[in-house]
């Protein structure tokens, strides 16, 4: 009888092993969002970090036909990037205007300097088109990608959200650690 057990025991390990690396592969968990930043053209992965819900993320640009700083605030919520803030900022240190959220579309394209809290704009994907002046950037976690150094001029940065599985959050945990 002691035989047989140890004989099991291996291939039950084995087996429940096996079962929990395809599950932690299947549970996506709800309350983390898994970003990506890639080169639109190649694909190369140039950021993938896993924030909580919550947590933030920013893009920061020069607006040239305004000569304006742009700063575009997001929080991640549930498998998205959610918009919450954005001030266009004149570089002289002029306060900028306060507008209503329902405005922020109108003066995009008016100019002048502005900011607006309050916004709910989800995201699962952004492609972003790299100038030669905006020097664009993108900040999550503790990372800061600067979108020409990585693409070029005419590149594109593909923005992308999901909710990580088990095994990605667990993984990206530990290599935090190791850092």
């Amino acid at each position: 009888m002691e035989f047989s057990r140890k004989k099991l025991l291996v291939p039950a390990v084995l087996a429940g092993t096996i079962l929990a690396a395809w599950l932690g592969l299947q549970i996506t968990v709800p309350w983390y969002t898994r970003l990506l930043l890639k080169d639109g053209a190649t694909g190369r992965q140039l950021l993938s970090v896993i924030l909580a819900d919550g947590e933030s993320a920013a893009l920061t640009w020069h607006n040239s036909l305004f000569d304006l700083d742009v700063t575009e605030d997001f929080i991640a919520e549930k498998g998205l990037l959610v918009q919450t803030a954005v001030t266009f900022a004149d570089p002289r240190g002029l306060p900028p205007m306060r507008i209503a959220p329902e405005e922020v579309d109108d003066f995009y394209h008016t100019g002048g300097p502005f900011t607006t809290t309050g916004l709910r704009r989800p995201f699962s994907r952004i492609v972003y088109r790299v100038g030669d002046i905006g020097k664009p950037s993108f900040t999550a976690g503790n990372t800061t990608i600067k979108f020409k150094n990585e693409v070029g001029f005419g590149g594109q940065v593909v923005l992308s959200t999901t909710r990580p599985n088990l095994y990605g959050l667990v993984v990206e945990s530990l290599q935090r650690v190791w850092r």
